[in-house]
This record gives C-alpha cells, sequence and structure tokens, in this order.
C-alpha cells in the first residue's frame, strides 16, 4: 500500500501560503451565458406578477374559525389578557369607568314635610 506523504511534501500543496492565495486568485470566466443579453428569457406577465404578489384577504376564513368555536373565554382571564397587552403609557390605557350615580331620593315623605311645617311654622 501507499503510505501518506509528510504535510510539506504532499502534491498540489506548497504550504499554507499557496492555499491563501489560491482561494483570493479569481476563477477565469467560463464561455458560458452573458448575463447582459436578453436572450433565452422568460418574459413574466406583469399581471401575473401583480396577482402573486397582491395581498390576501382572509376575513371570511377567519371569520369561519372564530364563529366556529363556541367556547367562551372567562371574563377575568380576558381582562387579564387585555391587560397584559396594553402599553404602560397613559395613552395606551383605557379611560377608567366612572359609576353613574343615581339621583338621590329624599328619606321624607310628603307627610314629614307636612308634620315638620306644622311645628315649625306653628300652622295647623
Amino acid at each position: 500500500g501507499r503510505a501518506k506523504a509528510p504535510p510539506g511534501l504532499q502534491r498540489g500543496r506548497a504550504g499554507p501560503r499557496a492555499a491563501g492565495a489560491a482561494r483570493r486568485r479569481k476563477r477565469a470566466p467560463e464561455p458560458g451565458r452573458n448575463k447582459a443579453t436578453v436572450k433565452g428569457r422568460v418574459v413574466k406577465s406583469a399581471i401575473e406578477e401583480y396577482h402573486k404578489k397582491r395581498p390576501v384577504n382572509h376575513l371570511r376564513e377567519n371569520l369561519q374559525y372564530m364563529l366556529k368555536g363556541r367556547l367562551v373565554a372567562d371574563k377575568a382571564v380576558t381582562e387579564q389578557v387585555l391587560a397584559q397587552n396594553r402599553g404602560r403609557k397613559s395613552k395606551d390605557q383605557p379611560p377608567e369607568k366612572t359609576e353613574k350615580k343615581k339621583p338621590e331620593g329624599t328619606v321624607f315623605t310628603e307627610e314629614d314635610f307636612r308634620k315638620f311645617e306644622r311645628e315649625y311654622f306653628g300652622i295647623p
């Protein structure tokens, strides 16, 4: 059999410098297709390209998917998820809900007012 030659004597290499020089050396241009010409190019239709790149509206499928599920999340879980996705800035915070105050009714009845009038003004 053949024995391996020491690394310095291997055929085709003249040490680490030669490998770097070979890597840096540019390859000779092959006599192939000239890319500057239009010969052999397939002309693409502008309409086909537009249809390929046109955004697709997924609203109908998404609505079908959303309406298909009957599971409704718990109100507390929903609020927690919304709170986590909300920003920290004041503009991102929803306005605080103020409870509407009901018009306060009087505790006194009409009979109580008449009794007060009699006692205070002395009208019988």
